[in-house]
């Protein structure tokens, strides 16, 4: 008697083990396994876990399977187990669609937590192109229609030879009336007033840039290519280097002879390179990294400032 309910406590334990374990899995679906060119549908990444669990999800490139497209990537949602609240659901939507008509398989992905590494089977979907009926001559679908052709038309047709011609004689009247301004007015010989340092406009910026609360509405993109540019038109100003329509790295390979130290170097590399994944949302900064980020451009731009000396060189 005793070894019998060895045996069945053992069953037990091995059967509650395997229980748990098909409560923790990945599961990859497709809503359509079967699309036409062009037509989209949905991937979802799905992980049903313990809820003191935490795994992450892949990060996905823009492209599955070499030519489907992902067209949108939705937020990550849970949805907790009424029956039993220590279990939750968490799914991630991706919109994906394809141009290239043929079977694609979608990989198997990675889930990685302390619980263990998760893995989906992969998936097939087809994509398949438009049938056109070949015996059959082509014809209208519709018969061509008569409208009206009024000279609100011919004008949004035309309207640089209207607006060209404006133009030039708005021009001419502007240069004949500034000449006959000028020969009135006597030339006053004034001294122009000298620009607000670089540090100063950079930093009156970033302070600006940080009262918007741009991060803090959900607005992430624009705070971090408004950071950007600011950082960009300080460096242009501060080291005489173009940094517009210029990459990150080539912004930096200009910095490479310029008076600045390495730390500093370091840091605008790192703001930079953050908010170039933000902008084409390969990343998303948790909130401390955004609280962080202005303060750093902000001991950037004042570590780095132009010192005037007394005999008005900069260093």
């Amino acid at each position: 008697m005793t070894k019998h309910f060895k045996y069945i406590l053992v069953f037990l334990v091995v059967f509650g083990m395997k229980a748990a374990a098909q409560d923790i899995r990945a599961v990859a679906k497709l809503d359509q396994s079967a699309i036409r060119i062009g037509d989209q549908t949905k991937l979802h990444l799905t992980i049903y876990q313990q809820a003191k669990d935490q795994f992450s999800f892949p990060a996905l490139a823009d492209t599955l399977a070499g030519k489907l497209q992902i067209v949108s990537t939705a937020a990550q949602d849970t949805i907790r187990d009424q029956n039993n609240p220590e279990k939750i659901t968490v799914t991630k939507s991706f919109v994906i669609t394809g141009f290239d008509a043929g079977t694609y398989t979608i990989p198997s992905y990675e889930f990685k937590g302390k619980a263990g590494l998760l893995r989906t089977e992969p998936l097939q979907l087809l994509v398949q192109t438009v049938k056109v009926d070949t015996t059959k001559a082509i014809f209208d679908i519709k018969q061509p229609l008569a409208v009206s052709y009024t000279f609100t038309d011919w004008l949004k047709d035309n309207w640089q030879l209207v607006l060209f011609p404006l133009l030039g004689i708005l021009l001419i009247v502007a240069a004949v009336y500034y000449w006959l301004k000028r020969k009135k007015d006597v030339p006053v010989k004034t001294v122009p007033k000298p620009g607000l340092p670089a540090h100063t406009v950079a930093l009156d910026q970033l302070k600006a840039l940080k009262e918007k609360k741009l991060w803090q509405q959900e607005q992430v993109k624009e705070y971090y290519s408004e950071l950007s540019d600011v950082l960009r038109e300080y460096i242009e100003k501060r080291y005489a280097i173009k940094t517009y329509e210029k990459t990150t790295d080539e912004i930096l390979s200009g910095l490479k002879y310029a008076d600045i130290t390495a730390e500093n170097k370091a840091t605008v590399q790192d703001l930079l390179t953050l908010a170039d994944l933000v902008k084409f949302a390969k990343q998303k900064p948790v909130a401390v990294e955004n609280e962080r980020s202005i303060e750093d451009a902000m001991l950037f731009v004042s570590a780095t400032r132009k010192i005037i000396t007394e005999g008005g060189a900069g260093v």
